[in-house]
């Protein structure tokens, strides 16, 4: 790869700056794709594509690992910006949005349909409790509600309430090493996902129970999902089944196949 900031003399002809534009144009939409799927879309922009015109279009293998690399800055970008306190608007009850919509990488009609007398949240990793919780045990925790937006990669957003078990709450019920890094989540419809620690302790986010004041329901990932105001919606895990706290990136569905994994503000 050469260096973009200073091409070779042989580059600088009229031809070369054509070529260079084109080879921009052409990279631009997948730049797009990965700015769709953060908060941050500044985060690549100009200077993203000029370092990209220093790669060989045809070397598929370098573009993916500078586009993965300025995925992962993004990341880090996030991160630091990201605060415990601030917190995502909340809306009044007349702003709900009816119906609230189902999403997965799935028809609706494959949404798993699981017992919850017999459900039981495996919790692992680095925690002090591995005891497995059940349904009853979570309502027995203080509960807390929220009305807030849900915002989709895709585009679309709806506004929606949800009650249950603030996360750190949980957290700190089960000893959870706060100090590590990421919280990662398994679900039964063979999804997964992972935050980080500091989203995991916001106050906002939290072990989703009911849905407009009534039971979860299967649609929207009963018996438990989480709700994190603060991130895009694929971040929010439906029907999930087991907890883990580690120090090793666990990944996620989207995000192994190219989606930014911080994604939230």
């Amino acid at each position: 790869m050469t260096d973009p900031a200073n091409p070779p003399m042989e580059d600088r002809s009229p031809e070369a700056r054509a070529s260079r534009r084109a080879l921009l144009e052409t990279l631009r939409p997948r730049l797009e794709r990965i700015e769709r799927r953060s908060f941050l879309r500044q985060g690549l922009s100009l200077g993203a594509l000029t370092m990209l015109s220093g790669c060989n279009l045809a070397d598929g293998d370098a573009v993916d690992r500078v586009l993965l690399a300025m995925s992962r800055f993004n990341d880090r970008v996030q991160a630091l910006l990201f605060s415990r306190t601030t917190l995502a608007p909340t809306y009044a009850a007349s702003r709900i949005t009816k119906p609230f919509p189902f999403n997965a990488f799935y028809p609706i009609d494959n949404a798993p349909d699981i017992d919850g007398d017999s459900w039981k949240l495996e919790v692992s990793g680095l925690v002090a409790d591995k005891t497995p919780w059940t349904l009853p045990r979570l309502r027995a925790m203080p509960q807390e509600s929220q009305i807030t937006r849900l915002i989709c990669v895709e585009g679309w957003s709806a506004i929606g309430q949800w009650s249950g078990v603030p996360f750190h709450m949980f957290l700190k019920q089960i000893g959870a090493d706060t100090t590590a890094r990421y919280v990662g989540f398994k679900c039964s419809d063979r999804y997964y996902s992972s935050i980080d620690m500091a989203t995991a302790l916001h106050p906002q986010t939290i072990m989703t129970l009911d849905y407009g004041g009534e039971e979860l329901p299967t649609v929207y990932g009963y018996p438990m999902r989480l709700r994190i105001p603060t991130k895009l919606g694929f971040k929010n895990p439906k029907f999930i089944a087991a907890v883990f706290v580690t120090n090793q990136y666990p990944g996620g569905y989207w995000e192994d196949q190219g989606y930014n994994w911080f994604s939230g503000s």
